[in-house]
């Protein structure tokens, strides 16, 4: 009986319904990662693949072949350590300026009226419709010492000559900002709308300021909307390729840079492999230690309302 529980259990509704995106996940980025993951354990070849393989057959037996070529060089180049941490520190200042950026912005749009709020839900999601790739390169077109920014700051008499923001570190913040925002803008509403404005209204009665009742009562419950939009702004952040590449300058030291580096111009598969498997190491640890916290709250929380 038990046996044909679990097999009940198996083809239920439930089990239906979600395996085609795990299917779906399992197809196209669980087994990619495993070729890479595999990639990285292999060495540097002339030829097509220009990797070695792991597996082969030499007089009859079986040689397995892993070279760790690729994860020494990483932990003893200097450059390699740089880039992870100055791709970590962009990603995490990107994240901090949306968040001090986007959530006024969806407070706001949360607490209008229904009307304006479709509207204002159209400006955020309006970008959306072209594409990125010439959206930055509009910023390319702004940001430049002959650009429309400094055509007009000069047109004004604020600066006496040109600024030099393309082409530097500024103008990657710029451009994340501007590309991530509205990804941390569109959950954070989600959060934000479904909140009780009962518990505002309960909080002034009693005497509550603004700002305490904010803090105490909106920023809390909001929480759950600011680390999903958070988490959406910082992992992409950390590997972009195109932003930095079209606004960064030759200093400007991200992830997705050197993968492309060692992918296309050097064609050393084994060591941008290791790359790509050690900086998804770095972003899925502290998602599975916040996922693990999260699960032991909700388990800890008592059902029908808050602790």
């Amino acid at each position: 009986m038990n046996r044909l529980a679990r097999l009940r259990g198996l083809f239920s509704g439930r089990a239906l319904a979600i395996a085609p995106p795990f299917f779906w996940l399992a197809l196209f980025l669980l087994l990619p990662f495993l070729m890479v993951f595999k990639i990285s354990f292999a060495d540097l070849k002339f030829g097509i693949p220009p990797y070695t393989p792991l597996l082969e057959l030499k007089d009859q037996a079986l040689a397995v072949a892993l070279h760790l070529r690729g994860y020494a060089l990483l932990f003893s180049d200097s450059m390699y350590i740089a880039t992870y941490l100055s791709s970590l520190k962009i990603a995490a200042i990107t994240t901090l300026c949306c968040a001090l950026i986007g959530y006024p912005m969806a407070y706001a749009i949360a607490r209008s009226r229904p009307a304006v709020r479709h509207l204002l839900l159209l400006g955020v999601i309006l970008p959306f419709w072209t594409s990125m790739l010439l959206r930055v390169y509009a910023w390319v077109g702004i940001l430049r010492n002959d650009g429309l920014l400094n055509n007009l700051l000069l047109w004004l008499g604020v600066i006496h000559q040109p600024l030099e923001i393309y082409r530097t570190d500024l103008a990657v913040y710029i451009g994340l900002v501007y590309a991530y925002l509205p990804f941390f803008i569109l959950p954070l509403y989600a959060t934000l709308v479904k909140l009780d404005a009962r518990l505002l209204e309960a909080a002034y009665d009693l005497g509550a300021r603004p700002w305490r009742a904010f803090l105490q009562i909106t920023l809390p419950l909001s929480m759950t909307g600011v680390v999903a939009g958070a988490m959406l702004v910082f992992i992409p952040a950390v590997g972009e390729y195109v932003i930095p590449e079209m606004l960064g300058g030759a200093n400007t030291l991200m992830m997705g840079r050197v993968m492309w580096n060692e992918f296309f111009n050097n064609a050393d598969w084994p060591m941008a492999a290791a790359v790509t498997c050690v900086m998804v190491l770095l972003l899925l640890v502290p998602l599975a230690l916040f996922q693990i916290n999260e699960v032991k709250q909700l388990q800890g929380r008592p059902r029908g309302g808050l602790r």
